[in-house]
Protein backbone atom coordinates (compact mmCIF):
# COMPACT_ATOMS: atom_id res chain seq x y z
CA UNK A 1 0.00 0.00 0.00
CA UNK A 2 0.82 3.93 -0.34
CA UNK A 3 0.68 5.85 2.54
CA UNK A 4 1.15 9.82 1.50
CA UNK A 5 2.22 8.73 -1.76
CA UNK A 6 5.22 6.54 -0.12
CA UNK A 7 5.92 2.89 -0.62
CA UNK A 8 5.53 1.63 2.97
CA UNK A 9 6.58 -1.65 4.05
CA UNK A 10 2.94 -3.36 3.56
CA UNK A 11 4.52 -4.25 0.06
CA UNK A 12 7.23 -5.86 1.07
CA UNK A 13 7.13 -8.46 -1.71
CA UNK A 14 7.99 -11.96 -0.81
CA UNK A 15 11.63 -13.10 -1.11
CA UNK A 16 12.74 -14.74 -4.27
CA UNK A 17 14.76 -17.56 -3.26
CA UNK A 18 18.48 -16.50 -3.87
CA UNK A 19 19.17 -19.79 -5.83
CA UNK A 20 17.26 -19.12 -8.96
CA UNK A 21 17.55 -15.14 -9.03
CA UNK A 22 22.13 -14.27 -8.49
CA UNK A 23 22.33 -11.10 -7.07
CA UNK A 24 23.96 -8.21 -9.23
CA UNK A 25 24.03 -5.40 -7.66
CA UNK A 26 24.11 -4.71 -3.53
CA UNK A 27 22.99 -1.24 -2.33
CA UNK A 28 24.33 -0.39 1.25
CA UNK A 29 24.03 2.58 3.52
CA UNK A 30 26.70 4.01 5.30
CA UNK A 31 26.12 5.46 8.98
CA UNK A 32 24.88 2.53 11.19
CA UNK A 33 25.13 0.38 8.28
CA UNK A 34 28.53 -0.11 6.25
CA UNK A 35 30.33 2.33 9.01
CA UNK A 36 30.81 1.44 12.21
CA UNK A 37 30.03 3.85 15.30
CA UNK A 38 33.54 5.27 14.43
CA UNK A 39 32.79 6.06 10.95
CA UNK A 40 35.74 3.33 9.69
CA UNK A 41 35.12 0.73 6.82
CA UNK A 42 36.69 -2.63 8.73
CA UNK A 43 39.14 -4.84 6.79
CA UNK A 44 36.36 -7.25 6.87
CA UNK A 45 34.23 -4.92 4.75
CA UNK A 46 36.68 -3.71 2.68
CA UNK A 47 37.55 -6.91 1.83
CA UNK A 48 33.87 -8.48 1.10
CA UNK A 49 33.10 -5.22 -1.17
CA UNK A 50 36.04 -6.01 -3.14
CA UNK A 51 35.76 -9.73 -3.57
CA UNK A 52 32.00 -8.44 -4.60
CA UNK A 53 32.99 -6.46 -7.40
CA UNK A 54 35.94 -8.88 -8.60
CA UNK A 55 32.79 -11.20 -8.85
CA UNK A 56 30.31 -8.79 -11.02
CA UNK A 57 28.51 -7.42 -8.44
CA UNK A 58 28.32 -3.76 -8.80
CA UNK A 59 28.09 -1.82 -5.41
CA UNK A 60 26.44 1.38 -4.80
CA UNK A 61 26.71 3.53 -1.29
CA UNK A 62 22.94 4.83 -0.79
CA UNK A 63 23.70 7.61 1.73
CA UNK A 64 21.46 10.74 3.09
CA UNK A 65 25.19 12.38 2.89
CA UNK A 66 25.87 14.63 0.69
CA UNK A 67 28.36 14.04 -2.01
CA UNK A 68 31.52 16.45 0.11
CA UNK A 69 31.14 13.86 3.17
CA UNK A 70 31.71 10.93 0.81
CA UNK A 71 35.18 10.69 1.38
CA UNK A 72 35.81 7.81 3.89
CA UNK A 73 34.59 5.43 1.17
CA UNK A 74 35.72 7.01 -1.64
CA UNK A 75 38.35 4.51 -2.17
CA UNK A 76 36.33 1.67 -1.48
CA UNK A 77 33.41 2.08 -4.81
CA UNK A 78 36.20 1.06 -7.49
CA UNK A 79 35.32 0.61 -10.99
CA UNK A 80 32.12 2.48 -11.48
CA UNK A 81 32.75 5.25 -8.57
CA UNK A 82 29.66 5.65 -8.15
CA UNK A 83 27.03 6.68 -5.38
CA UNK A 84 23.60 7.62 -4.33
CA UNK A 85 23.31 10.75 -2.11
CA UNK A 86 21.59 12.63 -0.17
CA UNK A 87 18.59 10.63 0.13
CA UNK A 88 18.49 9.88 -3.52
CA UNK A 89 18.72 13.50 -4.61
CA UNK A 90 21.99 13.19 -6.22
CA UNK A 91 24.03 10.25 -8.00
CA UNK A 92 27.33 11.32 -7.59
CA UNK A 93 31.05 9.73 -9.74
CA UNK A 94 33.33 9.57 -6.84
CA UNK A 95 36.03 9.17 -9.03
CA UNK A 96 39.22 11.57 -8.63
CA UNK A 97 38.88 12.06 -4.88
CA UNK A 98 38.03 15.06 -2.30
CA UNK A 99 36.96 17.99 -4.66
CA UNK A 100 36.39 16.30 -7.68
CA UNK A 101 33.50 14.51 -7.04
CA UNK A 102 30.97 14.85 -10.10
CA UNK A 103 27.17 14.94 -10.02
CA UNK A 104 25.57 12.60 -12.70
CA UNK A 105 22.23 13.25 -11.86
CA UNK A 106 20.51 15.64 -9.75
CA UNK A 107 16.73 15.14 -8.24
CA UNK A 108 16.84 18.64 -6.67
CA UNK A 109 13.80 19.78 -4.86
CA UNK A 110 12.19 22.87 -6.11
CA UNK A 111 13.01 26.51 -3.93
CA UNK A 112 9.30 27.44 -3.78
CA UNK A 113 8.53 23.87 -2.67
CA UNK A 114 11.29 23.92 0.04
CA UNK A 115 10.23 27.29 1.28
CA UNK A 116 5.83 26.16 1.20
CA UNK A 117 6.67 23.12 3.52
CA UNK A 118 9.00 25.01 5.88
CA UNK A 119 6.10 26.92 6.41
CA UNK A 120 4.27 24.02 7.24
CA UNK A 121 6.51 22.49 9.26
CA UNK A 122 6.62 25.48 11.51
CA UNK A 123 2.98 25.74 11.68
CA UNK A 124 2.83 22.44 12.56
CA UNK A 125 5.34 22.14 14.95
CA UNK A 126 6.41 25.55 16.22
CA UNK A 127 10.15 25.68 17.40
CA UNK A 128 11.46 24.15 14.27
CA UNK A 129 14.52 25.50 12.70
CA UNK A 130 15.73 24.46 9.58
CA UNK A 131 18.59 24.03 6.93
CA UNK A 132 19.27 24.12 3.34
CA UNK A 133 21.46 21.56 1.27
CA UNK A 134 22.82 22.80 -1.82
CA UNK A 135 24.75 20.81 -4.22
CA UNK A 136 27.82 22.47 -2.77
CA UNK A 137 27.17 23.69 0.62
CA UNK A 138 25.12 23.64 3.64
CA UNK A 139 23.54 27.23 4.62
CA UNK A 140 21.19 27.14 8.16
CA UNK A 141 18.33 29.29 9.66
CA UNK A 142 19.58 31.52 13.21
CA UNK A 143 18.63 28.79 15.71
CA UNK A 144 19.64 25.72 13.52
CA UNK A 145 22.22 23.69 16.25
CA UNK A 146 26.05 23.08 14.34
CA UNK A 147 26.05 19.36 14.33
CA UNK A 148 26.77 18.52 11.05
CA UNK A 149 30.57 17.78 9.82
CA UNK A 150 31.49 21.60 8.33
CA UNK A 151 30.41 24.83 9.29
CA UNK A 152 27.67 26.62 7.55
CA UNK A 153 28.25 28.87 4.74
CA UNK A 154 25.34 31.60 5.05
CA UNK A 155 23.55 31.81 8.44
CA UNK A 156 19.95 33.71 7.04
CA UNK A 157 16.06 32.81 8.05
CA UNK A 158 14.82 30.41 5.04
CA UNK A 159 13.14 32.86 2.81
CA UNK A 160 16.44 34.34 1.97
CA UNK A 161 18.11 31.36 2.23
CA UNK A 162 15.25 30.60 -0.86
CA UNK A 163 15.02 33.61 -2.35
CA UNK A 164 15.88 34.13 -6.32
CA UNK A 165 18.58 36.58 -5.54
CA UNK A 166 20.41 34.09 -2.64
CA UNK A 167 23.89 33.51 -3.01
CA UNK A 168 24.37 30.24 -4.39
CA UNK A 169 20.86 30.32 -6.15
CA UNK A 170 22.21 28.99 -9.12
CA UNK A 171 22.67 25.67 -7.31
CA UNK A 172 19.90 23.02 -7.12
CA UNK A 173 18.59 22.52 -3.28
CA UNK A 174 18.91 18.55 -2.28
CA UNK A 175 17.08 18.51 0.39
CA UNK A 176 15.93 20.48 3.40
CA UNK A 177 16.56 19.62 6.78
CA UNK A 178 14.33 20.37 9.97
CA UNK A 179 15.27 20.33 13.65
CA UNK A 180 12.83 20.19 16.79
CA UNK A 181 14.57 20.72 20.23
CA UNK A 182 12.14 19.11 21.57
CA UNK A 183 10.05 16.79 20.26
CA UNK A 184 9.98 12.73 20.17
CA UNK A 185 12.08 11.97 16.85
CA UNK A 186 9.45 9.36 15.52
CA UNK A 187 6.44 11.92 16.85
CA UNK A 188 8.25 14.72 14.65
CA UNK A 189 8.35 12.43 11.52
CA UNK A 190 4.81 11.48 11.81
CA UNK A 191 3.36 15.65 12.50
CA UNK A 192 5.90 16.46 9.19
CA UNK A 193 4.39 13.79 6.84
CA UNK A 194 0.94 14.42 8.03
CA UNK A 195 1.25 18.63 7.76
CA UNK A 196 3.43 18.28 4.14
CA UNK A 197 1.31 15.27 2.57
CA UNK A 198 2.38 14.29 -0.79
CA UNK A 199 4.34 17.83 -1.68
CA UNK A 200 7.69 16.56 -0.63
CA UNK A 201 8.92 13.03 1.29
CA UNK A 202 10.04 13.18 4.42
CA UNK A 203 12.31 11.18 6.34
CA UNK A 204 14.91 10.74 9.01
CA UNK A 205 18.23 8.49 9.87
CA UNK A 206 19.47 10.72 12.59
CA UNK A 207 18.90 9.82 16.36
CA UNK A 208 17.60 13.25 17.14
CA UNK A 209 14.79 14.64 15.91
CA UNK A 210 16.17 15.91 12.67
CA UNK A 211 14.30 15.20 9.63
CA UNK A 212 15.50 15.47 5.79
CA UNK A 213 12.96 16.60 3.02
CA UNK A 214 13.70 15.90 -0.99
CA UNK A 215 11.82 16.45 -3.33
CA UNK A 216 7.90 14.50 -3.90
CA UNK A 217 8.95 11.07 -5.04
CA UNK A 218 12.41 11.28 -4.34
CA UNK A 219 14.16 8.27 -2.16
CA UNK A 220 16.75 6.22 -2.06
CA UNK A 221 14.31 3.49 -3.19
CA UNK A 222 13.51 5.51 -6.46
CA UNK A 223 16.44 6.36 -7.24
CA UNK A 224 17.99 3.08 -7.00
CA UNK A 225 15.28 1.94 -9.36
CA UNK A 226 16.60 4.44 -12.02
CA UNK A 227 20.29 3.70 -12.00
CA UNK A 228 19.08 -0.16 -11.84
CA UNK A 229 16.68 0.31 -14.78
CA UNK A 230 19.59 2.10 -16.54
CA UNK A 231 21.73 -1.12 -15.79
CA UNK A 232 18.78 -3.55 -16.88
CA UNK A 233 18.68 -4.99 -13.24
CA UNK A 234 15.57 -5.84 -11.81
CA UNK A 235 14.65 -5.93 -8.11
CA UNK A 236 15.06 -9.52 -7.82
CA UNK A 237 19.00 -8.83 -8.51
CA UNK A 238 19.48 -5.96 -5.79
CA UNK A 239 21.05 -7.24 -2.27
CA UNK A 240 20.15 -3.98 0.22
CA UNK A 241 21.41 -3.21 3.39
CA UNK A 242 19.94 -0.16 5.68
CA UNK A 243 19.09 0.71 9.38
CA UNK A 244 16.81 4.07 9.61
CA UNK A 245 13.74 5.16 8.46
CA UNK A 246 14.98 6.73 4.98
CA UNK A 247 16.05 3.46 4.27
CA UNK A 248 12.70 1.58 4.67
CA UNK A 249 11.55 2.00 0.68
CA UNK A 250 14.93 0.74 -0.55
CA UNK A 251 14.51 -2.16 1.57
CA UNK A 252 11.34 -2.70 0.81
CA UNK A 253 11.63 -2.45 -3.35
CA UNK A 254 15.01 -4.83 -2.97
CA UNK A 255 14.51 -8.09 -3.62
CA UNK A 256 16.52 -9.18 -0.61
CA UNK A 257 17.29 -6.63 1.69
CA UNK A 258 18.77 -6.66 5.48
CA UNK A 259 18.14 -4.63 8.45
CA UNK A 260 21.34 -4.32 10.88
CA UNK A 261 21.10 -5.79 14.20
CA UNK A 262 21.00 -2.03 15.35
CA UNK A 263 18.01 -1.31 13.08
CA UNK A 264 15.56 1.15 13.56
CA UNK A 265 12.15 -1.06 14.23
CA UNK A 266 10.76 0.62 10.57
CA UNK A 267 13.51 -0.51 8.74
CA UNK A 268 13.37 -3.95 10.44
CA UNK A 269 9.60 -4.18 9.70
CA UNK A 270 10.55 -3.87 5.93
CA UNK A 271 13.40 -5.73 5.53
CA UNK A 272 13.13 -9.63 4.33
CA UNK A 273 16.18 -10.80 6.77
CA UNK A 274 18.41 -9.42 9.34
CA UNK A 275 22.32 -9.03 9.70
CA UNK A 276 24.61 -7.94 12.36
CA UNK A 277 25.31 -4.84 13.98
CA UNK A 278 27.33 -2.30 12.00
CA UNK A 279 29.99 -3.02 14.53
CA UNK A 280 29.81 -6.76 14.04
CA UNK A 281 30.48 -6.21 10.03
CA UNK A 282 27.05 -6.87 9.31
CA UNK A 283 26.94 -6.28 5.69
CA UNK A 284 30.01 -8.15 5.10
CA UNK A 285 28.59 -10.94 6.89
CA UNK A 286 25.93 -11.46 4.16
CA UNK A 287 28.23 -10.21 1.47
CA UNK A 288 30.26 -12.83 1.89
CA UNK A 289 27.10 -15.36 2.08
CA UNK A 290 26.25 -14.21 -1.34
CA UNK A 291 29.42 -14.90 -3.32
CA UNK A 292 29.50 -18.61 -1.07
CA UNK A 293 26.22 -18.79 -2.66
CA UNK A 294 28.03 -18.35 -6.67
CA UNK A 295 29.82 -21.58 -5.61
Amino acid sequence: MRENGRVTSATRRPETPASTVPTRLIATDLDGTLLRDDKTVSARTIAALAAAEQAGIEVFFVTGRPARWMDVVSDHVHGHGLAICGNGAAVVDLHGGPGAHRFVKVRELAPDIALDVIQLLRAAAPGTVCAVERTFGLHLEPGYPLMHMEPPEIVSPAEKLLAKDALDADQPVLKVLAFHPEMDPDDFLTVARTAIGTRANVTRSSPSALLEISGPGVSKASTLELCCAERGIAPEEVAAFGDMPNDVEMLTWAGRSYAMGNAHPAAVAAASGRTAPNNQDGVAIVIERILAERL
